[in-house]
């Protein structure tokens, strides 16, 4: 395999929950989880946060964490990681959100399945199904693929849409993990949020939409994204009671 890094975009400041990334879970700031959740998938070669605030830094090299100040202007964390590959070389980059502290190397090896398979892949990512109710939620981004794995769609909405109400369709939640080719990376930069991103306020549409293929592999293992203080508190009960330490 070509040399892979992972990046864990970082901002400190969430309209949701307020510094977000230095919450503790099960006594340990939620950065530290998905780092080192992270660094257990062997296919990665180097692991560091990307981030804008001076506090987590600091945290970071406390804890000997790799890390990268970014600028505070990016909009997205795939912006940060265009930022760090300028200074940190590799074929592939993995994009793990630094809200996902469930993120397991299982998740991540998985996602990597399609470069193995192919070197003409440019970016994968995750799906996992989930009921009509979670489906429901707009905060549940749905994606939809054609026979080969590809996506066809990401959206806030239902889709696909039921017509006949038979209640027999199974929607697919997009988990927030990305692999990322240093091609596809490059082409990201250049382009200008598109259409539908904008609409959606979902970054992967810029590629969709740009003719950038996105491969999506299933996983059956979901994760809690900490999004608000009931995620937050969702997660630090599950992780104390199953005893997980870093």
């Amino acid at each position: 395999m070509p040399r892979i890094v992972a990046v864990i975009p970082a901002r400190l400041e969430s309209t949701r929950l307020p510094r977000k990334p230095l919450r503790p879970i099960a006594g340990h700031p939620m950065i530290a989880w998905v780092y080192h959740h992270a660094r257990r998938a062997p296919s990665l070669d180097h692991v560091l946060i990307a981030t804008d605030s001076s506090e987590i830094v600091d945290y970071c090299r406390e804890a000997r964490i790799p890390v990268e100040l970014t600028s505070a202007e990016h909009r997205s964390g795939t912006d940060r990681i265009v930022e760090v590959m300028g200074r940190v070389p590799a074929e592939i980059y993995a994009n793990i959100q630094g809200d996902e502290p469930m993120v397991t190397a299982e998740h991540i090896e998985l996602m990597l399945g399609p470069f193995r398979e192919s070197a003409d892949t440019q970016v994968s990512t995750l799906k996992v199904g989930i009921s009509t109710e979670e489906a429901r939620n707009p905060n549940n981004v749905k994606v939809v693929t054609d026979l080969s794995g590809r996506a066809l769609y990401f959206s806030r909405s239902l889709i696909p849409h039921d017509r006949e109400s038979s209640g027999q369709v199974q929607y697919y939640k997009h988990m927030g993990l990305y692999a990322y080719s240093a091609g596809a990376l490059a082409k990201f930069r250049t382009l200008s949020p598109s259409t539908l991103e904008r609409h959606e306020k979902l970054e992967q549409l810029r590629l969709l939409e740009n003719g950038v293929p996105i491969h999506v592999v299933e996983t059956r293992e979901d994760t809690i994204g900490v999004d608000t203080e009931e995620d937050l508190k969702k997660v630090d009960e599950l992780f104390r009671r199953q005893g997980y330490k870093l």
